[in-house]
């Protein structure tokens, strides 16, 4: 099994056996979202402007690579992904009232919302043309899948934080849904337009979606870190989000101190000394350790998965594509 130190991993050097790919790709998905609109070309270049680290499109192309032939289909379903996914979170910062994304304001900030939902609908509509117009009906299949799958996790969520009575069960299937469902379907995409068998492309979802619980579980964990990087810590306490570390450490108190800790959260999570409190309380209680420990095991049961593939150049990327989303600081 291949051990990397966390300094080496520069996204740089894992993106280098598909670094002409990306380069291709990003201009594919610019001419894919082109439109005679005014209004609309504007927004869209403004939303590729500020892309992010490109992970989802390196899920799919490494697992094209890892799986078989990096080919037009890949660029399109890689596309798909990431047009369907703008849409989902364009719409989300309108359901969040969210000013913000990883720094630059929302399209809902700029534009007002009902801007923003109409940018989403074409986004959701682009996603779709490009596929039935190529017929790329299995890629869509996958992806327009995790579309439902994380629109009923978002929702589940909902349903069980106005109680707070999330269970272990319950909060994975939350973000089985939520999170690995989309990176599940890079990889199962990456599988499937590499010209993959069915079997291929379901242990390459396997795959994905293991990664993507433990990559949610790293993204709790932030909740409970000394530093503010990303995202502000206890800003998960704040929205009254119930996730493995605190969880785990309620399962573990006893009945007062559940039912005190509990309450913080539902009525004083506005109160930066309350919030530091359930911090302390989870950190005492072993909290951090147990979602650590989880997150480590979907790690090493995704990188079982991917000994079955042959060695190569996009298998030894992929791997190392998966050990930064574990190590990542933000």
């Amino acid at each position: 099994m291949l051990i990397l130190a966390h300094m080496s991993l520069k996204l740089d050097n894992i993106k280098a056996p598909i670094a002409h790919e990306m380069e291709e790709f990003e201009q594919k998905f610019r001419a894919s979202m082109k439109t005679r609109v005014l209004l609309l070309n504007k927004i869209m270049n403004y939303i590729v402007k500020r892309k992010g680290k490109q992970m989802r499109p390196m899920f799919v192309f490494l697992s094209a690579g890892t799986c078989g032939q990096i080919s037009e289909s890949t660029y399109r379903g890689a596309s798909l992904i990431e047009l369907l996914h703008t849409a989902t979170l364009v719409h989300d910062d309108v359901v969040d009232e969210a000013n913000y994304r990883r720094g630059f304001f929302s399209v809902n900030a700029l534009w007002k919302n009902k801007v923003a939902v109409l940018v989403g609908d074409f986004l959701l509509a682009r996603g779709l043309l490009l596929s039935v117009e190529n017929k790329d009906f299995s890629l869509l299949s996958i992806v327009s899948d995790a579309v439902r799958e994380m629109s009923e996790g978002e929702l589940l969520q909902m349903e069980k934080s106005r109680k707070l009575n999330i269970t272990e069960d319950i909060y994975y299937e939350i973000i089985r849904q939520k999170t690995a469902s989309l990176i599940a379907s890079c990889c199962a995409v990456g599988a499937s337009s590499s010209g993959a068998g069915e079997e291929i492309t379901k242990l390459m979802r396997e795959f994905g979606e293991k990664i993507g619980m433990a990559f949610q579980i790293k993204d709790d964990l932030f909740d409970y870190g000394e530093e503010e990087i990303g995202k502000p810590v206890g800003i998960d306490i704040k929205e009254k989000k119930m996730t493995l570390p605190l969880i785990y450490a309620l399962s573990k108190a006893g009945w007062v101190e559940r039912r005190k800790i509990i309450s913080i959260v539902k009525n004083e999570s506005n109160k930066p000394k309350k919030v530091k409190e359930v911090i302390e309380f989870v950190k005492k209680s072993g909290g951090i350790q147990y979602a650590e420990e989880a997150m480590n095991k979907y790690h090493q049961d995704a990188l079982l998965l991917l000994n079955k593939f042959p060695e190569s150049d996009y298998k030894r990327s992929l791997i190392q594509l998966v050990q930064f989303t574990i190590d990542r600081h933000n």
